[in-house]
């Protein structure tokens, strides 16, 4: 079929009525699917279920250190914990503290204690009259929600296959003090599932902010998330090129096991420089004794070491793996050619960034839900949840059953043709 563009007003109108009539089709499957968040799947999760076994009450529940895991203490996490994620995170074990189940809940904290205490002794945000942070996009809903609760003011920063656009970054960074932070995902971004370049990296580690509070916030959320064992996404690690650039205190790098054990149950960290450590733990002291130890325990003994979490991140990918090619290949078979929609092919993490004729992504989301399928949100992966453009749409293949998942990305792509007929139909009115 040639481009929509190319059609005349009568073929348009013939084609909706055919894309209508197939629409109407799906409506009476009476279908009710889920593919608004990016969740693993059952089959996911049974992978992990062993960990409920490597613990028990006849455990002996002591650290190789002696730490006893039952009790108060251990302010910075196990030593069992921090070598296995700063193995995860390729960071020394020394540059992090474990937290409990959360790295959302970790970024939270760290905006927060800027907010109320400042940084390394800067005066609070709070206090401030202005408060910025520079937001790649599409982006991750998540962080912008940090933000936007506490009042700071978030400027988009166009995203490239390289990352987000350093020029703009480098620019905004040195000429504007309120500029206080940046959110990154730099691996297997979300949405995009890109991975930023190692030009990118080095420059991010060579920023000359105004603000000397500025941080960059590195949300490592997909470091092993590899969807092939083969055809990869690899990083510079940002904590020794910021070193190695002399600005040690940028960054805070963020990574959990969420998406790697269980939701909700995993561990977190934080991994960043001596100074920012000190800085953090000052706080800390007074927040808590200790996070959970013994679920610290559960992770290290269940994995063993990186090795051992690498061969489980397989199995992960082995499931969802066929969930990202069979999108790929409806989104090809029922769009390629057609000039009404792009979309991404990560090798890695957990969503699709599929972008459609502008002013057209609310109403595909729109008749998605109407006919049974669920979506994230059009504007979701914007700050204010709100695209300039109307145009970007987050796809999350993981929760779903491959069958179901089938049946939502047919949906998916009628709705994409059927909105994209109606613009077009509008223009020539």
């Amino acid at each position: 079929m040639k481009p929509y563009a190319e059609m005349t007003k009568e073929e348009l109108l013939s084609l909706r009525q055919d894309l209508k009539a197939q629409y109407h089709e799906f409506q009476a499957k009476d279908l009710k699917l889920d593919m608004s968040r990016g969740k693993p799947c059952v089959e996911q999760l049974d992978l992990s279920m062993g960990m409920m076994d490597v613990l028990s009450s006849t455990s002996d529940l002591t650290c190789e250190d002696g730490t006893d895991c039952r009790n108060y203490g251990v302010l910075t996490g196990i030593d069992e914990a921090k070598v296995l994620l700063a193995d995860m995170m390729e960071v020394n074990p020394s540059t992090i503290i474990i937290y409990g189940n959360s790295s959302l809940n970790v970024m939270y904290d760290t905006v927060s204690r800027a907010m109320t205490h400042g940084i390394m002794g800067c005066t609070p945000w709070c206090k401030l009259d202005k408060v910025k942070f520079l937001c790649p996009v599409p982006g991750y809903d998540r962080h912008f929600a940090i933000t936007e609760y506490f009042g700071i003011e978030m400027i988009n920063v166009p995203m490239s296959e390289d990352g987000p656009d350093m020029d703009m970054v480098e620019e905004l960074v040195a000429s504007d003090d309120s500029i206080k932070g940046i959110w990154c995902v730099p691996k297997y971004s979300n949405p995009q599932g890109y991975s930023y370049s190692d030009e990118t990296v080095r420059r991010f580690a060579r920023l000359k902010p105004a603000a000397s509070d500025f941080r960059i916030f590195w949300d490592n959320a997909y470091g092993v998330h590899h969807l092939y064992d083969h055809d990869q996404d690899h990083l510079i690690e940002i904590l020794a090129e910021c070193k190695r650039a002399g600005n040690p205190d940028l960054v805070y790098k963020f990574a959990s096991t969420s998406k790697i054990s269980f939701p909700g149950s995993g561990i977190a960290a934080i991994a960043t420089s001596h100074n920012n450590l000190e800085d953090i733990k000052a706080q800390l002291k007074n927040q808590t004794i200790g996070h959970d130890k013994v679920n610290q325990l559960r992770h290290a003994r269940f994995f063993k070491d990186i090795h051992g979490m690498v061969e489980h991140m397989r199995k992960h990918a082995d499931i969802i793996r066929p969930k990202f090619e069979a999108v790929e290949e409806i989104l090809e078979r029922e769009l390629e050619g057609l000039g009404i929609g792009r979309w991404t092919k990560p090798r890695g993490g957990y969503f699709i960034s599929f972008d459609s004729l502008e002013g057209c992504a609310k109403d595909i989301v729109a008749r998605c839900k109407k006919a049974g399928v669920v979506m994230t949100s059009a504007g979701a992966t914007y700050p204010y949840g709100k695209d300039p453009h109307d145009s970007n749409i987050r796809i999350a293949p993981t929760y779903p059953t491959l069958g179901d998942l089938i049946t939502a990305a047919e949906l998916f792509a009628l709705c994409v043709k059927l909105s994209s007929v109606e613009k077009l139909l509008k223009t020539m009115a």
